[in-house]
């Protein structure tokens, strides 16, 4: 029997246990999933718990993607170049072993349809989602990415980061509230959570104004799961625009998670019908 859990905070928002249990049983596989609350300042003992707990492994969330790296004994290439991780697998020795499977789900959501060779991006945020979204569209083939954040001196880190790991894509990082233009953005991604249930879940990270002014060709993509349709992507589809919504990337990225733990491939189909049935 495999013992998983979720670390973050808050996560009375998250579906993840409705995920993973139905990806286990899918594959017939008895496992249980803990949702472990738990703020920034407690990462330290709530690691001393997963060590000494019997756990297999377990998924990382917002805020603690990227100061989670700092305990891990070894890294997948996603995770290295992104600098943060959202799977951990717990080796036999207890080692922890970190991967970074929110690429996968980022780049997988997007439809094979949508070509984004040689585009600009535009995201919202610089944390840990903001980093894998990079990825995953450097990965098809994005060539200039504009971070749109409420702090840029704290965002300094992220940039740094970034334009060291992918040299041939152009990055700037501009104040959000001061926004002149996204038109000449083929995708824009929101990797903040605000829309979330819990979180500003009534409002957007843009203004009106601002989703006024693209193309219909424009695709929105907000990472926020819960609620389904946010605000952001409510207001994208009255005017007509391409979306993509969170629920596809986080059932990716928990297909992957468990393909690590497990070494088997779930059902995916059956893990989104029990991610909707927990969004009722």
């Amino acid at each position: 029997m495999y013992k998983l859990g979720i670390i973050g905070y808050p996560l009375s928002h998250s579906i993840s246990a409705a995920i993973q249990k139905a990806g286990f049983e899918s594959l017939g596989i008895e496992g249980s999933y803990d949702v472990l609350e738990t703020p920034p300042e407690e990462l330290i003992p709530r690691i001393k718990y997963l060590k000494t707990n019997g756990y297999n492994g377990f998924n990382v969330t917002i805020p603690l993607k990227v100061p989670m790296s700092l305990f891990l004994d070894d890294i997948d290439d996603y995770a290295n170049i992104a600098g943060c991780v959202n799977t951990v697998k717990v080796e036999d020795d207890k080692s922890f072993t970190g991967y970074n499977t929110d690429i996968y789900g980022f780049k997988t959501a997007i439809p094979a349809e949508f070509n984004l060779r040689g585009t600009t991006a535009s995201i919202l945020g610089t944390g840990g989602a903001a980093r894998a979204a990079v990825v995953g569209l450097s990965e098809r083939g994005v060539k200039k990415v504009d971070f749109y954040t409420r702090n840029i001196i704290n965002s300094k880190q992220t940039l740094d980061y970034m334009r060291a790991k992918f040299p041939d894509i152009t990055f700037n990082v501009y104040q959000i509230q001061n926004i002149r233009s996204l038109r000449d953005s083929a995708i824009i991604v929101n990797a903040t959570p605000i829309g979330m249930k819990g979180f500003m879940a009534n409002e957007m990270p843009l203004e009106n104004k601002d989703l006024d002014n693209l193309t219909p060709e424009t695709i929105v993509y907000d990472i926020v799961y819960n609620p389904i349709k946010t605000v952001l992507i409510s207001e994208a589809q009255k005017r007509g625009l391409r979306t993509i919504s969170g629920l596809d990337m986080l059932i990716y990225q928990a297909q992957r998670a468990i393909e690590i733990w497990t070494n088997k491939t779930p059902d995916v189909k059956l893990m989104k019908i029990a991610a909707l049935e927990a969004l009722q």
